[in-house]
């Protein structure tokens, strides 16, 4: 296992230390600063910006070719910090600790560890790895915002405002897709002066923003939290599946929300985000869509039309039926048996 030691701080120096470690020059544009893997250890890059009021991000992207650990062993207080697996896995813990917290992809964890004890992330061999990480100076930070510490929560200003790292504390989540449409865009960002700095300070901030919201939807209970994740988004495309499939004798919200493992809020949330409309509305979408093709393309009468889209009025049927296609499925019907006998 390869062994890298960052001995620096702020992030800037950190990339200073790893370029030395991996025995290559580094790069700075507008504060940024870049290092490329070298061949010999992998492919890849880290690369890292700090902001005014000791508030900075770093971003790994990068796969080795044997395990590899950094060891930030500072002898300072240490930022805190809020590391996002957006791909593969990472290992983290603490200095005086033996044993590893596993953070996946679409998880996050916040890690601020105590007096001048370190962090130690560990990158497994041939794992491709994208890991973004906010880095907190909390003396520095205070400084800055310390009206704004005062509205939070006591668990996190007390967090916060530990500026001599008298208390250990981690919390591991999974981050939710508006922190993972930051990352991305922070990825996809292509300009390389003085607005790339201004726009990734500004999503930086806008993750704290949402991580600090999430934090304490993390906290509550699973059947009130209604900040959707990124991992949900399976569930909520399995749910989808389910309605597409047993439209005829479809079970009710709850029951479908129940069998994906969501509260009903996470349902609505995610059909809101993937199908810009409610579950109710996606179901109905569905049904008038099976509606046209069965009038297109069977022999069925309007009663079993009815059956196999899961309704049971007639008259219900005729009514969004005619809002959605501006005619009523007998008419529907006969102007398609009109344009096939045109043709």
């Amino acid at each position: 296992m390869t062994k890298i030691e960052v001995q620096s701080l702020p992030l800037y120096e950190v990339i200073q230390d790893i370029a030395k470690a991996f025995n290559v020059d580094y790069t700075e544009n507008c504060g940024e600063y870049h290092v490329t893997i070298p061949k010999n250890y992998g492919e890849g890059y880290i690369k890292g910006i700090n902001f005014d009021g000791g508030f900075g991000i770093l971003i790994y992207e990068c796969k080795f070719h044997k395990d590899l650990e950094f060891h930030f062993v500072v002898d300072d207080v240490h930022p805190l910090k809020f590391l996002y697996c957006l791909k593969g896995v990472i290992h983290h813990r603490f200095q005086d600790n033996a044993s590893n917290n596993t953070i996946q992809q679409y998880q996050s964890s916040i890690v601020a560890s105590k007096s001048t004890n370190g962090h130690i992330l560990h990158f497994s061999a041939d794992t491709e790895v994208q890991v973004g990480s906010l880095e907190l100076d909390r003396k520095e930070f205070q400084e800055k915002v310390n009206c704004e510490l005062k509205s939070l929560s006591p668990e996190l200003k007390e967090l916060f405002t530990d500026k001599m790292a008298l208390r250990e504390f981690y919390h591991k989540g999974y981050y939710s897709l508006q922190i993972a449409d930051l990352f991305s865009k922070i990825q996809s960002f292509k300009n390389n002066d003085f607005i790339r700095r201004i726009f990734l300070e500004g999503q930086a901030y806008n993750i704290l923003t949402h991580q600090i919201v999430q934090y304490h939807d993390d906290i509550n209970e699973e059947e009130v939290s209604s900040i959707l994740r990124s991992y949900e988004i399976v569930q909520i495309k399995k749910a989808a599946k389910i309605i597409d499939h047993h439209l005829a004798d479809l079970e009710s919200i709850e029951k479908i929300a129940e069998e994906i493992g969501l509260n009903i809020n996470k349902l609505q949330l995610g059909f809101k985000h993937l199908y810009q409309t409610t579950v109710n509305g996606y179901v109905q979408q569905k049904r008038m869509i099976l509606a046209r093709n069965l009038l297109n393309n069977t022999d069925y009468n309007i009663s079993e039309i009815v059956a196999k889209i899961g309704l049971s009025s007639k008259s219900y049927f005729s009514k969004i039926f005619k809002e959605t296609y501006e005619m009523s499925p007998s008419e529907y019907r006969k102007n398609r048996k009109t344009l096939r006998n045109d043709k």
